[in-house]
Parts: structure tokens; C-alpha cells; sequence
């Protein structure tokens, strides 16, 4: 086996040199590497929501409001719900429309109302009853209710999930009702219920929020994510789930999320074992059972004894010769039946093949998975055995290398298959589709040969190398894993700007690639979080107080 095929041309010069000088070039170099693909200790930017810390991360939001727009707790819960959680969103409308245009879309109304100087007896207008003055509730658009028509309002709204945002009685009221009047009624009729409607405003923090989304683990972890920024990324739950922020589905770049919907409902789809059976059997004209061709004679017989055409279906009689059927006739129909049979046959043959080749990578994957666990056990019994070196981080980062890659080239599949097929026919000429199929095929193929290389460099039995050899591997495996790196990087760029990009009038966009591979979601820090809301607090009054001042 050659030494040289796992460097590219412009790496050659590692083996070639011998001189001291590269050499101690070449363990910087790798030094540099083994730093690139030791995780570095960074705050993850997407968080992860557990139930115990679903209160705190809403609390968060609601008081950096509160703060800013010296609210209480329901008015700024309630304007929070109107713009979906997004903090951003509701103070940027506070600047550019006014607080007034901004408490209206949202149904927040900040009147001042004295009950004392209420009558002894109020009238209800829903009841149309004489209602003393303690058992009447005004909300703060000044509408005043029996408190009996108030709980049967609630209840009512709350049992058809309208908890989030119950609106006042009135006719043409855009007021939202007060949270602590709707609780006060509501616990006292039904316990039960007023904690169903405390559940619904705290699960409304990740049902109406545009960055924070369930994970989609099964069975349910019960935990969410929360994002900083764009929501086409890729994490992991801390129960280990990996998938697409966007389209909740499991992480499946570089395909994009239109394109890996379609691929499932392709997989799974019943269609493509219709058009195995359309190809290859026939249904018999005289009991419908399917009838499987098993020769070159187009006169076939069903198990019941009807003979037919094997061309067109018709029954005819028993009687043929070489090239026809007596008394039968179907040559006008022949040529189209056979068209479609071969498309039918070729669409069929090119689902195959990419479905075939995908599987077989995630097969893969799920084989190298005890990999890492022997690798470990290699690497325990050399650290006990072998004392000149303590440091084998080279192959476990091979192997994550490994995995990560593996991954990328499985998804690839399912790509090509739309990419080069019918989705985006209009957008290419064949002769343009031509042209980018095989750059991306060969940056695929290039990418797949050395992923295999590296799968057979982490299955050696290095544990009884001797230290030489031991050697020559480490320097093989790191530079292998430096180029798979750099080949998927490529294979993204290719995807993203030379085929995605060049699209006219469709939008597909992927995850761009991440070297360190899905980015895991860390917990939350209470004492962090309020630490960064009261920072952001006081620079976000800061700014806001320079534009106020600046309008005026």
C-alpha cells in the first residue's frame, strides 16, 4: 500500500523533506492541528430549556421588558405573547411607532381606576343584574363585570385554549384581562383549571416563541431549545438528540429542509413498491391476482387457468405461435406501454441507487459506533504500557472526525437525488445539470475515499505497534482527518454557492458546515442569565433614552 494517498499534492513535501528542520515544522503543524479539534471550552449560543429552568428563561425575558418599559408583570407577559417572545421585536416597535401604538396592537391598556368611588350596586351589562360593589372586577380598560360573569368568561376561554390572551367582555374590547383577576375567579370555581391556565402561560413561552422550540426526542425528554440567532442551525439536546432548529426533523445537512421532507415521504412512501409491482407483475383479467412473468413468451397463465396477454393484460385463448397469439392483436398499443414501463423502470433504478448508497452509510455509522468505546480501550492499555507518550487525543479526534463525515456523506445522497432530478428541472438546462453533477459527484468521491481510508486507519491494532510505528500512524490519521475536514468543507461550499446559489427561482438553504460537527446546547445559568439581563438592561435604556431625547 502506497504511503501517499492520503495527502493532496501541495502535502507531499511532508514525507519528502528530512532535514530536522521540517521535521520540528511538521510537530508544530501538528501540534496546531490537535489544538483545531480539541473542543474548546466556549458558551454554547443555543441553551438548553429543562423543565426546572423553563420558569427562570421566561422570567428573564419578562423583566427585561418590565425594566425598560416600567411595566408590571402581566403587561409585559402580555405584549411579550403578541410579538412571540421576541424581546427585540417589541422595542424596536417601542422606538420607531411610540408606546401607544405599541400597548394597542397588543391589547395592553395602562388606565388608572379607583373601585372606591364605585356604588354600592353595580348592574352588570352581561347579566343585566343589580350586583353589589365587592363582587364586581374592573380590568383596566375601566369595564366593570359581576365576578360570576367573569368566571364563566374565563373558564370558558381557558377550555378552548385561549389562555394566553383572554380579552375583556366589552363589545369591540381589545383590552387583555388581568392574569391575577383570572386566577383570584377561577381557583376559587376550580383549582384545577387556574393551574391548567398557569401551565398554558408558562408553555406559551416555547409554543409562540420563534427561538425556542420543543426537542423532538421520543420519548419526550421535556426539554426545549433556545436559540440566539438564525434558526437554520443544527443542535443537540442534552439528551443526546440531534436535529434541524427549523423543520424539528433529525440533522440532515447538507440536505435542505424541503429536500429531506420530500426524501422521507419518499422512503416511506408505498408508491415506489407500486411501481416495482407495475414493472413486474400483472394483474389477471379474470381474478385480479398478480401474475409475475417468469419468461420470454408474452402469452402468460394465471394459477386459475386464464391465459392473456402479458403486453396489453387482455384475455385471449391457449392457442400462440413464436411471434403472435391467435385471434389476438395489440401491437398498435404496444409501443406506448413500453415507454412508460421503461420510464417507470429508470425512475425506479435512480431511487435505488441513491437510497442504497445512503443506507449503506448509515449502516455504517451505526457499526463504528462501538468504535470509539475500543479505540478508548487501545488508548487505556498504551497509557499503561507505554510511557514515552501520554497523549492519544489524535485518535479520538479521528474518530470524531469519523463520525461527523460520515454523516455529512450519508445526507449527500439524498441531495444529489433531488438536486440532479425532477425538483429543480426547469432552473437547468441538461447540459448545465450535466456539468454540475459531476463537480459535485467528484467532490463527493473524493470525499468518500478518504473517509474510508481514515474508517481503516482507526481499526488498526495500534495498541502493539511498536513506538515508530505508532508514529507513523499518529502522523497518518491526523493528516487524513485534516483533509476529510477540509473535503466536507468544500463539499458545503460547493453545494451552497455553485449549485443552491445559482437557482433562480427556487430558495433552498443548508446549515453551513460546522468543523466541530452539531453544536451541542448547554444549560442554562440562572446566575449568568441574570447577569447578562441586567447589562443588557441598563446599555438597552441607555440607547433607548439617546433616541427618545434625539426625536424629541
Amino acid at each position: 500500500m502506497e504511503d501517499d494517498y492520503y495527502v493532496s499534492s501541495e502535502d507531499e513535501g511532508y514525507y519528502e523533506e528530512e532535514d530536522n528542520d521540517r521535521e520540528d515544522n511538521l510537530e508544530e503543524e501538528m501540534m496546531a492541528y490537535v489544538e483545531s479539534e480539541t473542543p474548546k471550552c466556549e458558551v454554547s449560543s443555543t441553551k438548553v430549556i429543562s423543565k426546572e429552568s423553563l420558569l427562570a428563561a421566561q422570567r428573564g425575558d419578562v423583566q427585561r421588558v418590565m425594566d425598560v418599559l416600567s411595566l408590571k408583570e402581566y403587561h409585559a407577559r402580555t405584549l411579550l405573547i403578541h410579538y412571540r417572545w421576541d424581546v427585540d421585536k417589541v422595542l424596536a416597535v417601542y422606538v420607531e411607532r411610540g408606546k401607544e401604538l405599541l400597548y394597542e396592537k397588543a391589547g395592553v391598556t395602562i388606565e388608572e381606576h379607583d373601585t372606591s368611588q364605585l356604588s354600592s350596586e353595580v348592574m352588570c351589562d352581561i347579566c343585566m343584574e343589580e350586583i353589589p360593589a365587592n363582587e364586581v372586577s374592573v380590568m383596566d380598560c375601566n369595564h366593570c363585570f359581576c365576578n360570576k360573569c367573569w368566571t364563566e368568561h374565563f373558564i370558558v376561554k381557558i377550555n378552548e385554549g385561549q389562555s394566553r390572551r383572554i380579552k375583556c367582555m366589552a363589545h369591540k374590547c381589545n383590552a387583555v384581562c388581568d392574569e391575577a383577576i383570572i386566577r383570584s375567579l377561577v381557583s376559587a370555581r376550580d383549582p384545577t383549571l387556574a393551574e391548567k391556565f398557569d401551565r398554558f402561560l408558562l408553555e406559551s413561552y416555547i409554543e409562540d416563541n420563534r427561538k425556542v422550540k420543543w426537542c423532538p426526542s421520543v420519548p419526550h425528554c421535556g426539554n426545549a431549545i433556545r436559540i440566539e440567532e438564525d434558526e437554520l442551525i443544527e443542535v443537540q439536546c442534552a439528551c443526546g438528540k440531534q436535529f434541524c432548529f427549523r423543520c424539528l426533523c433529525e440533522a440532515h445537512s447538507p440536505c435542505s429542509c424541503q429536500m429531506w421532507v420530500q426524501w422521507l415521504k419518499k422512503c416511506v412512501d408505498e408508491s415506489q413498491t407500486v411501481n416495482y409491482i407495475s414493472v413486474n407483475t400483472k394483474p389477471c383479467p379474470k381474478c385480479n391476482k398478480l401474475v409475475n412473468k417468469d419468461g420470454g413468451c408474452n402469452l402468460v397463465t394465471c394459477i386459475c387457468g386464464q391465459p392473456f396477454c402479458w403486453l396489453c393484460g387482455a384475455p385471449t385463448g391457449a392457442n400462440h405461435t413464436w411471434d403472435s397469439i391467435a385471434g389476438h392483436e395489440c401491437g398498435r398499443f404496444k409501443e406506448d406501454e413500453e415507454t412508460d414501463l421503461e420510464q417507470t423502470k429508470k425512475d425506479l433504478f435512480r431511487y435505488t441507487h441513491y437510497f442504497n448508497r445512503y443506507q449503506a452509510h448509515k449502516d455504517s455509522l451505526k457499526l463504528e459506533a462501538t468504535l470509539k468505546e475500543t479505540v478508548e480501550r487501545k488508548i487505556k492499555y498504551l497509557e499503561e504500557n507505554l510511557s514515552s507518550s501520554k497523549d492519544y487525543s489524535w485518535a479520538i479526534n479521528a474518530i470524531n472526525r469519523l463520525f461527523r463525515s460520515r454523516r455529512i456523506i450519508a445526507y449527500s445522497y439524498p441531495f444529489a437525488y433531488h438536486m440532479f432530478g425532477d425538483l429543480f428541472k426547469k432552473e437547468m438546462t441538461s447540459e448545465q445539470k450535466t456539468i454540475k453533477q459531476n463537480l459535485f459527484e467528484d467532490q463527493q468521491q473524493q470525499l468518500e475515499a478518504s473517509l474510508e481510508k481514515l474508517s481503516m486507519f482507526t481499526q488498526e491494532p495500534f495498541e502493539h505497534y511498536s513506538e515508530e510505528k505508532l508514529h507513523d500512524l499518529k502522523l497518518k490519521m491526523m493528516n487524513l482527518s485534516s483533509l476529510v475536514d477540509k473535503l466536507c468543507l468544500k463539499l458545503f461550499e460547493c453545494i451552497e454557492y455553485d449549485l443552491l446559489g445559482k437557482l433562480q427561482f427556487s430558495v433552498h438553504r443548508i446549515v453551513s458546515y460546522n468543523s466541530d460537527g452539531v453544536e451541542k446546547a448547554s444549560e442554562i445559568n440562572n446566575g449568568a442569565e441574570i447577569v447578562r439581563m441586567v447589562e443588557f438592561t441598563a446599555e438597552l435604556k441607555g440607547s433607548l433614552n439617546k433616541v427618545t431625547r434625539s426625536t424629541l
